[in-house]
């Protein structure tokens, strides 16, 4: 059993394992975060939360039973009713239908709480995972975009609902 929820000041520990842990993994099929994520992640951290209080981006971690962080889930560039959707998964929480999961929560959560519209997201085209999770959820290719020198690909998701409806703000 997983749960998502809003990232928190007390999922900064558990945050920084999985980081750790699935850093070679992530890094095959997008850019690596470097060590300077690594050696500021605190400071990074408070300046995640002072984004999210501020309504301008919200992050999301998928836990697992015992509070172990399983993936991330977030919405940043919060703007005109639109977002940005990035995700990444444990390598260990692959295959399990978890990110998909997550996703269509977080599209819900999108347009029903924070009142989005549209969100987008990009990929490389050997991402194949990633690339499944999207048309799962309901994105739509849209065409192709470079990523750190990487052929990708750009997809969007309308949500419905209507534009210019101020998102609702949930309790932090």
């Amino acid at each position: 059993m997983s749960l998502l929820q809003p990232l928190r000041p007390d999922h900064a520990p558990a945050l920084l394992v999985f980081e750790r842990e699935n850093r070679s993994f992530f890094a095959a099929s997008i850019p690596d975060r470097g060590d300077d994520y690594f050696a500021r992640f605190d400071a990074r951290h408070l300046a995640l939360l002072a984004e999210q209080a501020a309504g301008t981006c919200y992050f999301h971690v998928v836990t697992g039973d015992d509070g172990e962080v399983l993936g991330r889930v977030n919405l940043v560039d919060v703007a005109d009713g639109a977002a940005e959707l990035g995700y990444r998964f444990a390598e260990r929480a692959t295959g399990r239908g978890l990110a998909t999961a997550a996703v269509r929560e977080v599209c819900s959560l999108a347009a029903a709480e924070y009142g989005l519209t549209t969100l987008r997201a990009v990929t490389t085209v050997d991402n194949a995972a990633s690339r499944a999770v999207l048309a799962r959820t309901g994105f739509r290719s849209t065409g192709g975009v470079e990523l750190d020198g990487r052929p990708g690909l750009r997809f969007v998701r309308h949500l419905g609902g209507r534009p210019g409806v101020s998102p609702r703000r949930r309790p932090g």
